[in-house]
Order: structure tokens, then sequence, then C-alpha cells
């Protein structure tokens, strides 16, 4: 085989030409990542995002199709967002929202509220009115974490939309089929949201898991992006919750 026919034979067509991908939360971090490899993979985005300014200079990085600035976990503008797009749409990415930490009895019952509001139905929103806009075959795909799986002293609220979520789509997808849902659980993210919640600590926990971690670095948002798009891609996954943590769950665990 000669060197042409060996470059023939590795290069392969772009696995996401042709089709739509939103990723509501997109303008930084693993919405923007995920946009990033989509449109790698060859795919047309449309982003939304709270921060109008970060907004179009995440559009300009991707080339996106289309964006909106709105706030996701208004189930007005949501709703008009949704129903405003396109049809079909072949993927849906929501990496919206921010965890909800606090002792849970020490949380006004207005926030636990909004809290399950944010995380989920803010799910059930986007699988019913989303949903009948992807193509069969296509993706909504939900952002979850791994880190409050075990009960501990502020992370109550966490906790229960974390145990629940997987639940939730995994039913989602029964009801949606053969639309695909998926749930992918990261830990720890290099993200500016982990900069925002750390402060002055970000070092010392990037420190830390370096030294930990069984991949000895930190997760970047590029390699759940990666995992997002290969989700999308496999038309095999549905009802799952797919992990991401380089390990820290077993880190954990030994400890």
């Amino acid at each position: 085989m000669n060197d042409t026919s060996t470059l023939r034979t590795k290069a392969r067509e772009p696995q996401l030409l042709g089709q739509t991908v939103v990723v509501i939360g997109g303008s930084a971090g693993i919405g923007l990542a995920t946009a990033q490899r989509a449109r790698d993979e060859g795919a047309d985005v449309i982003l939304t995002g709270r921060d109008p300014e970060r907004l179009r200079q995440a559009a300009h990085e991707v080339d996106a199709l289309n964006t909106a600035a709105f706030d996701a976990t208004d189930p007005t503008l949501l709703a008009g967002f949704i129903r405003d797009l396109p049809s079909p749409i072949d993927h849906v990415m929501v990496t919206a929202g921010r965890p909800p930490y606090g002792r849970v009895l020490e949380t006004e019952l207005e926030d636990v509220r909004r809290a399950l509001d944010e995380h989920l139905l803010l799910v059930v929103q986007i699988a019913r009115e989303a949903g009948p806009k992807v193509r069969p075959g296509g993706t909504v795909l939900f952002m979850s974490g791994t880190g409050a799986r075990r009960p501990g002293i502020g992370v109550g609220l966490l906790s229960t939309v974390t145990a629940a979520l997987p639940a939730l789509v995994a039913n989602l997808a029964l009801e949606l089929a053969p639309v695909r849902v998926n749930v992918i659980a990261a830990g720890f993210v290099n993200t500016p949201l982990s900069a925002s919640l750390l402060g002055d600590d970000l070092e010392k926990r990037r420190n830390e898991l370096r030294e930990t971690l069984p991949i000895r670095r930190v997760v970047e948002p590029a390699d759940v992006g990666a995992l997002a798009v290969h989700i999308m891609i496999n038309t095999a996954l549905t009802a799952g919750t797919y992990d991401i943590d380089g390990g820290q769950q077993v880190v954990a665990a030994a400890s």
C-alpha cells in the first residue's frame, strides 16, 4: 500500500455533517467545548447563553448558525426559544444551571422549589417541547455530576437531583423513542463555573486532583465535549448515564 492509499484509508467524512446541534448553555465551558467538537464533525450549531457578550464571542468561535441570549431556567423564555427552532433538529445538549449547594434544613422552601425546578422540571420541559422537534435517532442530552452521589452536609439537594436524573432520563428515553435521551455525569471539570464556585481554592483543588486522579490531570471541557459528541454519533446509546471524572469516584471510594 503506497502513501496515497494509506492517507485515503485514514480519511473519513465528518460524522455530524449536515446535522444541527442545539446547545442550551453553550457560551462557555462544557457547552462551548461540545459546540466546538460538533462543529469539527461538520454540524451546524445553535447556541444559547445568559450573557449576550460572551454568547457573541462563542458564536464567533464556532461560526454558529444562530444564537439566543436568555436565562434557560425561565420556562416562558425557554418555551419561546424551542418554539422558534427550525424543525427537524438532530441533537439538543443542555448544560445550563448551577449546582444547588447548602444545608437542606437551612434552605428557604422557595429556594428548594427553584432548585428542583431548574434541575428536574427543566429536563421535563425540554423533553416535552424540544423532543418532538428532534429527528428519530437524534439525541436529547443532559448534564449531571458524580460528586454528590454520596450524602454529605451541604449537598442534600444536589444529591437528590443527582439521584433522580438518571431515572427520569431513562423513562423519558422510553417515552420519546426513537429519539434518544441520555445524561453525562461529570466530576470536577476545569470550567469557568468551577472557578466561580471554588474562588481562591481553585488552584488548590486542581493540584490535588492532578496528584490523586488516576489520569494525573484534571478533566477539561473538551473531554466532556468529546463524550457528548460520541453519544450524538453512536445511535445505539440511549437511556444511559455516562460518567466522566478521571477516576475521581474510585479515589473517593478508596480513601
